[in-house]
């Protein structure tokens, strides 16, 4: 990390970069597990600095993929298999229920939780 980097911005970008693949956070919780600030604070840094560091495992509560990024979030979601679900209309959101990731050891069955995080969004 450079020098110059606000401390704040450090932590949570460290945060961002232990979130395993195939999971995600969001912004709260990134802040939550932080102690500080909020999600405000959260996005802003990933605005500024996040594409340095896995950008697309920090999403909005609602599991929508990164208004103006679905397309390129979609492909990593795909890539590390997290777990999507489509929505009535069609359109893959992400399974927030499994594909949240609370900040604990890494030993919860690998990408996407035990089961993977396959389902039929990613056939």
């Amino acid at each position: 990390m450079s020098e110059e980097l606000p401390a704040y911005a450090e932590r949570v970008l460290e945060a961002v970069e232990s979130i395993p693949p195939g999971r995600v956070m969001t912004y709260g919780d990134v802040a939550e597990w932080l102690g500080e600030a909020g999600p405000r604070q959260v996005g802003r840094v990933m605005a500024l600095y996040g594409g340095a560091v896995p950008w697309w495992r920090v999403v909005r509560a609602d599991g929508m993929p990164l208004p103006g990024h679905e397309a390129r979030a979609l492909e990593h979601y795909r890539t590390e298999a997290t777990p999507l679900r489509l929505t009535a209309g069609g359109e893959p959101r992400l399974d927030m229920r499994r594909a949240r990731w609370d900040g604990s050891s890494r030993q919860d069955g690998g990408p996407g939780g035990p089961d993977g995080g396959r389902d039929e969004a990613h056939t």
